[in-house]
């Protein structure tokens, strides 16, 4: 009896060794470490979202990159993440690869986003029509005199965060129909760089994503806006009055008035339910929805109400 106690004792033990040297994963939706690649655009919501997450989940580790887009998707692809944070659904190409590896990515739309442009203090051409925009980001308007003749600004200078970012893809996609990004145009390399280049050139135009600026609990998102001017964009050719220009306000891109949208998703990978699964229903919940709202973004799932950026 002695001995096939021993026998079992033996058994039961290696067992447990053996599991707890699998190499599988060992994360749940709720505990447990994982990276993440999110597109660098969405940093203060981001991170918002991962505190807040860690907060409720004290055995969750969530490790957070911020990165340009073309580096997010190709961490996608290659295995380095099994979720990623984009403003685009995977391309058919994309898709392709993923079918090939024989892994399934699942999209889930979190927010409605915003585009929004940003000028110097001294510049009095903050209403742009989509029209004006399409001759800027082409490189066919060089100087603020070709938008305006009474302007005495000089020429334009067009700045983006990165030029890999998916800022300067949205404008490459919906702006330019797919043309070079024009001479006149360079990358700050950095959110913060790119605002202080605008509030130090009268003649610049900044691209970047609104979530930088909307935030109004955010201290560093109202000094961004006590620098800069946020421009009204029109989606007519010739707007009749000042009422037909709208800024990204959260309910000016809920309404779908303001021209420059685009949404937000979290692709994920997970063959399993993992930690990756859990965050993505957490952001996709109620909770999650709440701190989308209060960013200034859309939430995908919940009504917004009005607020401004408030230019002065």
């Amino acid at each position: 009896m002695n001995k096939l106690y021993s026998i079992a004792l033996t058994a039961g033990l290696l067992g447990l060794l053996a599991c707890n040297n699998s190499d599988g994963p060992t994360d749940t939706p709720t505990s447990g470490n994982i990276n993440i690649s999110v597109d660098e655009t969405f940093r203060p919501i981001i991170e918002s979202q991962v505190n807040t997450f860690e907060g409720i989940y004290t055995r969750a580790d969530i490790d957070d990159t911020y990165k340009p887009e073309g580096q997010v998707v190709e961490d996608l692809l290659t295995d380095s993440t099994r979720v990623a944070i984009l403003s685009r659904e995977l391309t058919p190409e994309e898709r392709a690869v993923f079918d090939k590896q024989k892994r399934i990515p699942r999209s889930t739309k979190i927010a409605i986003d915003a585009v929004a442009l940003i000028v110097n203090k001294e510049n009095s051409d903050s209403l742009l029509t989509v029209e004006e925009l399409k001759r800027i980001f082409s490189g066919q308007a060089k100087t603020w005199k070709d938008l305006d003749e009474s302007s005495e600004l000089g020429d334009i200078t067009v700045v983006f965060d990165n030029n890999n970012s998916s800022t300067a893809r949205y404008v490459r996609d919906s702006l330019t129909t797919n043309q070079k990004l024009p001479e006149n145009s360079f990358a700050a390399e950095s959110h913060e760089a790119l605002i202080d280049y605008v509030t130090e050139n009268k003649n610049a135009i900044g691209v970047l994503g609104v979530n930088w600026i909307s935030d109004r609990d955010d201290t560093t998102a109202v000094g961004f806006m006590n620098k800069v001017r946020v421009v009204g964009v029109s989606e007519y050719a010739d707007p009749i009055s000042e009422d037909e220009y709208y800024q990204p306000y959260q309910a000016y891109i809920a309404q779908q008035v303001y021209p420059l949208r685009r949404n937000l998703y979290i692709i994920s990978t997970e063959g399993r339910s993992g930690l990756g699964t859990g965050f993505a229903a957490y952001v996709a919940s109620d909770k999650g929805q709440r701190i989308i709202l209060k960013s200034g973004l859309v939430p995908a799932t919940m009504p917004v109400r009005v607020i401004g950026l408030g230019n002065q």
